[in-house]
């Protein structure tokens, strides 16, 4: 059972309040300053500071809070394993692009056997990191930036970065100059997503931004923007597997744009996370 002031610990580093973690946990304020004090003075560290009114974690405050966010991940496996043996399930999580294009297979063979149950999370990077954190899911295969002190990782495979557009357009299976683009309608995914930090990346190496488009859209959904470029309607960048999927849809190359980047399966260094994921992986085969 993991401690509780470990739990009191970690809902203060949420919500940076004492009075708001107080009322998270249905304790006093006073107890939760007992918890803090207690951990405290168990590892002979300070774990938070005031500044100007405002509490900060420490450096071993970060420390002990990627600790306990591991040990709470195993001991809700745990916990699943002893409450509910009779099936087994997988938690997962993926980035859109390898959501709905590379992995559909492997949760079908996944399936397959009457005795597995799988939960699929697809969203962006930043909120699938954040489901890691709260124990929610057991890896996610991701192709944003993760903080590798924090994380572990296996490599999924390595994929092209291109330019999308409609087999009619004038740039289709071109390779032309990153000045040309910005007379172009940009179909754009939202915030916090991979593929639209890889583009910002891109751009800010010729001193540019997403501002300098005529035309931006965001679009949360890749059928939706699918169908728009396939009218004709704009471009984008992303991943081969978007484009492949599509047979409307075609590439064009920024010339000096030779980007890859790596999916990976992301997950907090636990043996039952890294049998969850090595599980996974062998339905590639």
């Amino acid at each position: 059972m993991i401690d509780y002031r470990l739990k009191t610990f970690l809902t203060l580093c949420e919500y940076k309040n004492y009075r708001k973690t107080a009322e998270a946990l249905s304790i006093t304020q006073p107890a939760v300053t007992q918890h803090i004090h207690a951990l405290e003075n168990h590892y002979q560290c300070k774990l938070f500071l005031y500044d100007k009114h405002t509490l900060t974690i420490t450096g071993a405050g970060e420390q002990l809070k990627r600790y306990a966010e591991n040990v709470l991940y195993q001991e809700e496996k745990v916990m699943a394993q002893l409450t509910k043996p009779k099936k087994h399930r997988l938690r997962i999580g993926a980035t859109k692009t390898i959501g709905e294009y590379v992995i559909p297979n492997m949760i079908m063979k996944f399936l397959s056997n009457p005795e597995n149950n799988i939960s699929v999370e697809v969203d962006n990077t930043d909120h699938l990191l954040d489901q890691l954190k709260e124990g929610l899911l057991d890896f996610a295969l991701i192709e944003g930036f993760f903080d590798r002190s924090e994380f572990s990782s296996m490599l999924y495979r390595s994929e092209k970065f291109v330019g999308v557009c409609s087999r009619e357009h004038p740039f289709a299976g071109k390779t032309i100059d990153y000045r040309q683009i910005f007379s172009e309608h940009l179909i754009l995914r939202e915030s916090g997503s991979g593929t639209r930090t890889i583009l910002e990346q891109l751009l800010q190496a010729h001193n540019c931004t997403i501002s300098q488009f005529d035309r931006v859209s965001y679009i949360s959904n890749f059928g939706l923007m699918a169908q728009l470029i396939e009218q004709g309607l704009g471009i984008t960048f992303a991943y081969e597997s978007f484009a492949n999927h599509y047979q409307s849809l075609t590439f064009f190359k920024i010339r000096g744009w030779n980007t890859v980047r790596d999916f990976n399966y992301v997950f907090f260094d636990a043996p039952q996370a890294r049998e969850a994921v090595e599980e996974f992986d062998k339905m590639r085969s």
